[in-house]
C-alpha cells in the first residue's frame, strides 16, 4: 500500500510539473483529453491509481493513440486491427487499378499506399502474433499484382517485384533505426576493455523481462550484431547500406530472416 501512495505522489507531482513546464511555454495542457495507460505485465496485479490535478481526475484508458501508433498495453492488436482495413481498401485499389495500369505503374501504387501502411511503426508492432493478418493480406496484394494464382507461394513473387515481405521488412526497419541512432548505443568497447573480436558489436543490456527482449532496442541491437562483418562495416554509411543496388543485404534478408529474428549468426559472413 505504503508503495503504491508513493508512486501515485510521484505520478502526480509529474503532472503537476508538466502543467507548469506547458504554462512555461504558452501552451495548454487539456485535462479534458489527457488520459493515462498503464503498461503491466502478466504477473502484475493492477490496482486502481488516483490521479488528478486541480481536484480533477485524470482517467485511465486501455489503449491510446500516438503519432499514429494505437497502443494497449504493448500488444499492438488494437493497431493492427485498424491497420487491416487500410490495406484492404488498398488491395482493392489495386484490384480495380489492375487492368488499366503496367506492371511497374501497380508497383508504384504498392509503394505509395500498401507499403507505406506496413512499414509505418513496424519495429514496434510486427512482434505481436496477431501481424500474421497483415502478411496475409500483403500476400494476397502481391498475387494480385503478378496475377498470380490464389495459392501460389509468393517468395519469389516477391522477389520478382523487389518487394520485402512483412518479416524481411520488420528487421530492415530495425537496422535502419540502430543504425540511424549509433551514437546513442554502448559498444562492447564502452562497456569493458578486453580485447576481443566483437569489440566494436553494440553492447547487449542485461534483460530478464520478455517483453524487453523482444522490444525494439533489444532486438536491434542482437539483430545489428549477427550481421556480416561487410554489412556492419558499411552502417558508417547509411546511404551505402540501404542503398537498393546491395543485393547482398536484400539476399540475406529474403532467404536468411527466420535465422536472423531467430538469433542464427549463420548469415553468410
Amino acid at each position: 500500500m505504503y508503495v503504491q501512495q508513493m508512486f501515485e505522489k510521484d505520478i502526480n507531482t509529474a503532472v503537476l510539473q508538466l502543467n507548469r513546464w506547458f504554462n512555461g511555454n504558452l501552451l495548454l495542457l487539456n485535462l479534458e483529453k489527457t488520459y493515462f495507460l498503464r503498461f503491466l505485465t502478466k504477473n502484475t496485479n493492477a490496482t486502481d491509481l488516483h490521479v488528478s490535478y486541480v481536484n480533477k481526475q485524470i482517467s485511465s484508458v486501455h489503449s491510446t493513440k500516438f503519432l499514429g501508433l494505437v497502443n494497449d498495453n504493448l500488444s499492438w492488436h488494437c493497431h493492427i486491427d485498424q491497420t487491416i482495413p487500410k490495406l484492404k481498401k488498398a488491395s482493392y485499389i489495386i484490384r480495380s487499378l489492375k487492368p488499366l495500369l503496367s506492371f511497374e505503374s501497380l508497383k508504384m501504387v504498392y509503394f505509395s499506399t500498401v507499403h507505406s501502411i506496413i512499414s509505418y511503426g513496424i519495429i514496434f508492432w510486427d512482434i505481436s502474433t496477431h501481424s500474421k493478418i497483415i502478411f496475409k493480406i500483403q500476400k494476397r496484394i502481391i498475387r494480385i499484382i503478378t496475377n498470380s494464382d490464389n495459392k501460389a507461394s509468393c517468395r519469389h513473387l516477391f522477389k520478382k517485384l523487389n518487394v520485402l515481405m512483412l518479416q524481411s521488412q520488420y528487421i530492415f526497419s530495425l537496422l535502419m533505426f540502430v543504425v540511424k541512432n549509433k551514437d546513442v548505443f554502448k559498444t562492447i568497447l564502452d562497456v569493458h576493455s578486453f580485447n576481443t573480436r566483437s569489440n566494436h558489436d553494440l553492447h547487449i543490456p542485461v534483460a530478464n523481462l520478455t517483453v524487453f527482449q523482444k522490444g525494439v532496442w533489444y532486438s536491434g541491437i542482437k539483430i545489428y550484431n549477427d550481421l556480416p562483418p561487410t554489412l556492419k562495416q558499411q552502417s558508417y554509411n547509411i546511404f551505402k547500406f540501404k542503398r537498393p543496388e546491395n543485393d547482398f543485404f536484400l539476399q540475406i534478408l529474403f532467404t536468411h530472416w527466420r535465422n536472423i529474428i531467430a538469433g542464427n549468426k549463420d548469415l553468410g559472413s
